[in-house]
Order: structure tokens, then C-alpha cells, then sequence
């Protein structure tokens, strides 16, 4: 088990380099070190999903849950964004960092044909998604979808929302998706102001933690399929 404090592991990203000039319309904020580092401790000790395990970040932006990720001892880290520019400082920051394994894929992860490329990939899928305001409605839980499709039948996924919106997460989990979702962790988001039409210096943003499963009835179910398949 990976063994770094969460006060070592928040200090080790308080020098992240983070967006310059984040773009509005991808909803671009940096996870700050507090939250990443929490969030990826979480993960690392309370559920062993961490360490050894091949992970994606899913708009990983500059880095920052990739990087803490790395910094826990991961066996293999896969950044993917739709924006070069963030993946250009995530470069710098791996480059910085002397960190050799984490690589970077630019893409729409919105778009279903990454999940058969990168289907059931993964162990553990970690993620800060844009939480889906204004023209964005909904995105939220397209980058939710596709982080479960990248999974392995046996992963999990960890994503940060709204706590305002959790009963709707929940019921779309749950009630559509068939899978199993629990709220890790309450998380307080403080969002700087970045853009012109932001009124206030700051706004305090509530976030859940979730994780994201396979019930074991599904996974039995998948077993037998492959194994059918296999035979056939």
C-alpha cells in the first residue's frame, strides 16, 4: 500500500502548473491540490484502487488527479482530454514532475467510439467532469458513461458533481443504468473566479465523491457470456 500522507501528497501539487487561459465552453477549472489530493487518498486507502492499478483520467486537464494518482504508487496512468492546450501543460507538469507513467491521448471522451478502443481497460477511472451548466446540460453524465464503459467488470469508477445534483445522479445510475453508486465523500469546491461573466471572486461549489460499480449480478452475468463465447 502506497504510503505518502495527505498533507505530503497536497503539498507535492500545491506546484501544478493550471490553466492560464481556461476556455469557457469546456467548462475548464482545475481541480485544486485540496480536493485532488483528498480524493485520490480516498481511493488509494480506503478501497486499495490506487496502487498498481491502471488508471484514467478522463479530462484530465492539467494533470492534478493524474499526477496524485502517480504520485501513489499507480501502476499506469492514461490522461485524456479534448483540448491540446491543457494537455500542452499537463506535458510540462509530467516533464517537471519526472513522472514517466503517465501518457496523454487527446480526444472527445464524450464521443461513444473511444469506448470500444478503450473498452474495459481499466481498473480504476478517476475524473473531474465538467459539471454540465448552461449549453453543457447533461455532460456531466456522458463523461460518467464513458468512464463506466472503460472499466473493467471488476473496476470502479470515482467522479466529482453537484452535490445539489446527487438525486438525479442516483437515479440515472441506478434506475437506468442498473449499477451500483455510492457517495464517498462531501467536498467543498471553492471556484475562483476565471471568467468574464463570473460577478464574484469566488463561489463555493459542494461536491460529491462517487463511486461507480458493477453490481455482482451483472458481472456474473458477463462472465458467463464471455465464457459462452470462448466455447462456441
Amino acid at each position: 500500500m502506497a504510503c505518502m500522507k495527505l498533507q505530503k501528497l497536497q503539498g507535492y501539487l500545491e506546484d501544478v502548473d493550471i490553466f492560464e487561459n481556461p476556455k469557457i465552453l469546456l467548462e475548464q477549472y482545475h481541480t485544486s491540490p485540496e480536493i485532488a489530493a483528498q480524493m485520490i487518498y480516498l481511493i488509494a486507502f480506503n478501497d486499495d484502487n490506487i496502487q498498481d492499478k491502471c488508471i484514467a483520467d478522463l479530462g484530465c486537464g492539467c494533470g492534478m488527479l493524474g499526477i496524485a494518482a502517480c504520485m501513489m504508487e499507480c501502476g499506469q496512468c492514461v490522461g485524456f482530454d479534448i483540448d491540446e492546450d491543457a494537455l500542452a501543460i499537463c506535458r510540462y507538469n509530467l516533464e517537471e514532475k519526472e513522472i514517466e507513467n503517465m501518457e496523454l491521448v487527446q480526444c472527445d471522451v464524450t464521443k461513444m467510439e473511444l469506448g470500444t478502443k478503450w473498452n474495459e481497460k481499466f481498473d480504476t477511472v478517476i475524473m473531474n467532469p465538467p459539471f454540465g451548466t448552461k449549453k453543457n446540460a447533461g455532460l456531466d453524465l456522458l463523461f460518467l458513461r464513458q468512464a463506466i464503459a472503460m472499466t473493467t467488470s471488476t473496476g470502479a469508477v470515482y467522479s466529482l458533481h453537484k452535490t445539489s445534483t446527487r438525486k438525479h445522479i442516483e437515479k440515472v445510475v441506478r434506475d437506468s443504468w442498473e449499477l451500483d453508486i455510492t457517495v464517498v465523500a462531501e467536498l467543498h469546491f471553492e471556484l475562483p473566479k476565471k471568467y468574464m461573466c463570473h460577478k464574484k471572486a469566488s463561489v463555493d461549489i459542494y461536491v460529491d465523491l462517487i463511486k461507480v460499480t458493477k453490481p455482482e449480478k451483472k458481472r456474473s452475468k458477463e462472465k458467463v457470456t464471455k465464457k459462452h463465447l470462448m466455447s462456441s
